[in-house]
């Protein structure tokens, strides 16, 4: 039985998301899995030393918080990505995190990896994953180029790939109207196009096949069903899925 499974518009490791994080970290567990919480960075592998120990202790604090144990693996490149320990530190994890960075690093880095195979493993055994900003977008098949709209979508994970994620949504659209961001987004028509707003969420909990809003703002269905906004509790099942 696949894992909890969350998509996250931004705000991971700040106290206003630790009851959701905790709720992802109780889910893994009720389905086997250790008390631990694995941060992967990768997505801002390509940032200053000092920046990715903030993203560290940010995690750590936030694990503190919640009374789990926190892992923070260094996977700042591919070889990184095929070493056994950073292999063997994700068993049997209650929850996985991709934090947020840069979606197109973050895909070439893991996509075809043996840690992305065993990240696939833990969440299709009951471990939790979730992916805020970045981690959210590269679990579609393509990620959109959001500084070069021109570019054409890069490949993604494709763990969902009919579903494609604008996160930060309720910032983004004070520079672009909703309207071109269908065009200039190059989304088929067969996809689901769903913006998240800061600090909010969309959850599909372990053993469910719908997913659930949680967070102060809304997620926003652009394209490939009805438009709508759903706020905090509502419900959704995405007809591509």
């Amino acid at each position: 039985m696949n894992g909890s499974l969350a998509l996250v518009g931004s705000g991971e490791y700040l106290p206003a998301m630790a009851s959701f994080e905790k709720s992802l970290i109780d889910d893994g567990i009720k389905n086997g899995k250790r008390s631990i919480y694995i941060q992967i960075p990768t997505a801002a592998g390509k940032e200053s030393v000092d920046r990715l120990e903030y993203w560290k202790q940010l995690g750590k604090t936030q694990a503190d918080r919640l009374g789990v144990t926190s892992i923070f693996l260094p996977i700042f490149t591919r070889d990184d990505a095929f070493k056994q320990e950073n292999i063997d530190a994700i068993k049997d994890c209650a929850l996985i995190y991709l934090s947020g960075g840069d979606p197109h690093y973050l895909a070439e880095t893991l996509m075809g990896t043996l840690l992305w195979d065993a990240m696939q493993e833990n969440w299709g055994t009951g471990g939790s994953l979730a992916g805020c900003s970045a981690g959210a977008m590269v679990l579609s098949s393509h990620i959109p180029n959001f500084r070069l709209l021109k570019k054409a979508p890069t490949a993604g994970l494709n763990l969902l790939p009919e579903i494609r994620v604008i996160p930060h949504f309720n910032k983004f659209f004070k520079w672009i109207p909703e309207s071109a961001a269908k065009v200039l987004l190059h989304v088929p028509d067969d996809s689901i196009l769903i913006g998240v707003d800061e600090l909010t969420a969309i959850v599909k909990r372990s053993g469910d096949s719908h997913w659930v809003v949680v967070g102060e703002a809304k997620v926003h269905v652009l394209k490939g069903m009805p438009d709508q906004q759903l706020s905090d509790g509502e419900i959704i099942t995405f007809s591509a899925q």
